[in-house]
């Protein structure tokens, strides 16, 4: 029949026995994605965190973040992705019960994961792969995904910042809180393109008109 499906919230290690490492190519009908927090939180956080890294499916233990991670690596999951969700803090209140789930992870998405590649879990090359190169690979994006001549300059600029501790200043977003803030990070974004056009330099929103372009989509054959 041929029909393709893309798995999203991927979330427990026995999720993953359903899934096949074979390589993200034309003949893959089944693809499965991770969001960040499965990447970063474990049900042990929840005593710091709270309600913060509420989200749905909620965030599991440590047994099943390692599985996760090691699936990122062998190809079980081919894409990272962000769940961004970004709720007030007044919507966060009220106890697991009553919270809204998830989290703004936009933002400090990309340090997150870079973060991650300083602790050896991942390499560069595959956080470019699963969070650039698979997303236009499995839906097919148009001129998107990679630095080639003739596509679109979605472009991050990072570097080299040892040691420093991310606070409230840092955020950006009109939630104004981040479940990552007083963490430390190695790395800085320097500037950001979309479309070709500069739209973040030295930790500043810049040309705050310029909006994205519709996506185009390959037909399959």
């Amino acid at each position: 029949m041929g029909t393709r499906l893309h798995v999203l919230h991927v979330t427990t290690a026995k999720e993953l026995g359903l899934l096949a490492d074979t390589p993200l190519n034309e003949d893959k009908r089944i693809t499965a994605e991770v969001c960040i927090p499965h990447l970063l939180f474990t049900s042990s956080d929840y005593s710091a965190l709270g309600p913060f890294i509420k989200c749905n499916p909620a965030i599991k233990d440590v047994f099943d973040k390692e599985a996760l991670r090691s699936a990122v690596n062998s190809g079980l999951i081919d894409v990272i992705a962000t769940d961004h969700a970004p709720h007030l803090l007044g919507d966060k209140e009220g106890g697991a019960l009553k919270a809204a789930s998830g989290m703004p992870m936009v933002q400090f998405s990309l340090l997150s994961m870079l973060k991650l590649v300083d602790e050896g879990v991942f390499s560069i090359e595959k956080i470019v792969e699963k969070m650039c190169h698979a997303p236009a690979k499995i839906y097919t994006i148009y001129n998107r995904g990679y630095i080639r001549t003739g596509y679109q300059a979605d472009l991050v600029v990072i570097k080299p910042a040892a040691n420093w501790r991310l606070t409230s200043k840092d955020i950006l977003s009109k939630c104004k809180w981040s479940p990552v803030e007083g963490e430390i990070f190695n790395y800085q974004i320097e500037k950001t393109f979309v479309n070709g056009c500069l739209v973040y330099s030295d930790r500043q929103l810049i040309n705050k008109n310029h909006r994205g372009q519709e996506l185009k989509f390959r037909i399959r054959n």
